[in-house]
């Protein structure tokens, strides 16, 4: 009697055994807090803002103004600012010089006025008066040509880069245009004396 209560006790003890077997593991704690912080979303840096042009050595830098078009004639506004730290005076007709895309001289009769190119007013008229310009401030002149082709053996004229000399030895300044004085081959362009811009 001994012996079989033993081996039912023994029988009973390996069959949990073998069924501990088949029972999963526990399930892995959660992970806790890490304490690292998440990085901050990155915000795009704006753009610098674009610098101004450094003022030339004379103090005025030159800035294509507005012009017209129209059956031929051609009328343009080149303005002159004052970027330096001293008043600048300004008396008469500016002295220009017209390039080519090749910064070849172009050849052209500058003219006061627009006689002989238009006959009716351009705003190249009238007497030159002096002009001060503060700091900050600017003057302009006025230009008026035809483009126009009288002479099918003669090149066409094209300027794109305007040199101008403000008053008598002042360092000449320079313009790229972005709208060129298409002369044909008239050879003839018409200037105003300076003028105060509209303040």
């Amino acid at each position: 009697m001994t012996r079989w209560v033993a081996g039912v006790v023994v029988g009973v003890v390996v069959a949990g055994a073998a069924m501990g077997c088949d029972v999963p593991p526990a399930p892995d704690a959660a992970p806790g807090p890490s304490g690292i912080r998440p990085p901050a979303p990155t915000v795009a840096a704006s753009p610098p803002a674009p610098k101004a042009p450094a003022c030339p050595a004379g103090g005025v830098r030159l800035a294509e103004g507005t012009g017209d078009a129209a059956m031929g004639l051609r009328v343009a506004d080149i303005q002159l600012v004052n970027c330096g730290t001293e008043p600048y005076v300004l008396e008469g007709y500016p002295e220009i010089r017209l390039l080519d895309g090749k910064r070849a001289p172009v050849e052209v009769t500058v003219q006061h006025g627009g006689d002989g190119i238009a006959a009716a007013p351009t705003g190249t008229e009238g007497d030159p008066q002096r002009v001060e310009l503060r700091p900050g401030q600017a003057a302009g002149f006025g230009m008026v040509w035809r483009n126009l082709v009288t002479d099918s053996t003669v090149p066409a004229a094209e300027g794109w880069v305007l040199e101008v000399t403000p008053r008598a030895g002042a360092p000449r300044v320079e313009l790229e245009l972005r709208h060129s004085v298409d002369l044909g081959n008239t050879g003839k362009l018409g200037i105003s004396p300076w003028k105060a811009a509209a303040r």
